[in-house]
């Protein structure tokens, strides 16, 4: 497939955005030396079309890039067999298979080299917190309503009550020095924003990277991360909802401040919670930092490219303390 000038044009807008919007930083260009990925993209994107038409026509359009069903390069209406569906980054944003993959390479190119960051997936529930439906609460934790919200720590939401795991804020304001971070839940999407809500209010740490089962329904994957997997570390209490990534993945102990399966007394019934010092969060980024170090030790920036955080994890994996 040849690019035309427009074609060409169109992607780097959407990359425009893609980091000043969806990233929440501002873009720079790709350094010269990226340029050497593009023979070996999965799709052929080594040669930019000579023609000087002002838009490429339908039968040479590969339809990277389609919202509300037009295509933003050739303005028809494509079939969508193959295509992606990318609600939580656009409304009605949908890629094609190759604008993915292309995106995806240098999405992790430009993080690694120019800000030394890889990109991590936190999971929600049991993970950075704990929620509940208030009719399962025990007497003795009723107290917590009567107590009333506390901002950024605990919340009614939806007949539920959600409660922050400790060390949470402390461990996003690191996390975000060394990963592009992701929010990926199991639960609805006013579920999984009411949350993120709590922990990054001003979406400074995961901007609208919230992932929810509207966009995989059934098990999680990496499809929808735009970021190539050999740069990707996941946090995840459960280990089988990710059955086709398990070597990104480090497992944390599930997160419990509310009475679960009746047995001993909960968190909140004890009116204590989970140590912010040597609790899970806190140990995990000791080890995220040892990975990050570890991937970005090679004096020569180049091996940056063959680089696969995969073989420091030898996931699925639980680190000490986690």
């Amino acid at each position: 497939m040849l690019l035309s000038v427009i074609q060409v044009q169109l992607y780097f807008l959407f990359l425009q955005l893609l980091f000043e919007i969806y990233l929440q930083t501002p873009y720079e260009k790709p350094r010269q030396k990226i340029r050497k990925l593009n023979p070996e993209t999965t799709m052929n994107t080594n040669v930019l079309s000579s023609s000087s038409s002002s838009s490429p026509s339908h039968s040479n359009c590969g339809h990277w890039y389609v919202r509300n069903g037009t295509c933003l390069a050739c303005k028809t209406k494509p079939s969508l067999v193959g295509s992606r569906q990318f609600d939580y980054l656009f409304s009605d944003l949908r890629l094609s298979q190759e604008a993915v993959s292309f995106t995806k390479r240098l999405t992790t190119l430009i993080s690694l080299h120019t800000h030394k960051k890889l990109h991590l997936v936190l999971d929600l529930d049991h993970t950075l917190a704990h929620s509940v439906r208030v009719s399962n609460l025990s007497e003795a934790e009723k107290y917590l309503i009567i107590q009333g919200e506390k901002p950024g720590c605990l919340k009614l939401y939806d007949s539920r009550l959600i409660k922050v795991r400790p060390f949470v804020k402390a461990f996003l304001k690191e996390a975000n020095k060394l990963f592009n971070m992701y929010v990926y839940t199991k639960g609805d999407l006013r579920y999984g924003q009411e949350i993120v809500k709590m922990i990054d209010p001003i979406k400074t740490y995961f901007g609208d990277r919230v992932i929810t089962r509207r966009e995989c329904p059934d098990k999680k994957t990496l499809d929808h991360v735009l970021a190539d997997e050999r740069g990707i570390v996941i946090v995840d209490d459960t280990v089988e909802v990710w059955p086709l990534h398990m070597r990104n993945l480090l497992k944390i102990t599930r997160y419990f401040y509310f009475k679960h399966n009746g047995i001993g007394m909960s968190y909140a019934e004890r009116k204590t919670d989970e140590s912010r010092s040597n609790g899970a969060l806190a140990n995990l980024l000791k080890f995220l930092k040892e990975i990050h170090n570890e991937f970005f030790s090679c004096d020569v920036q180049e091996e940056l490219d063959s680089k696969d955080v995969r073989l420091l994890i030898k996931g699925p994996f639980k680190p000490h303390g986690c």
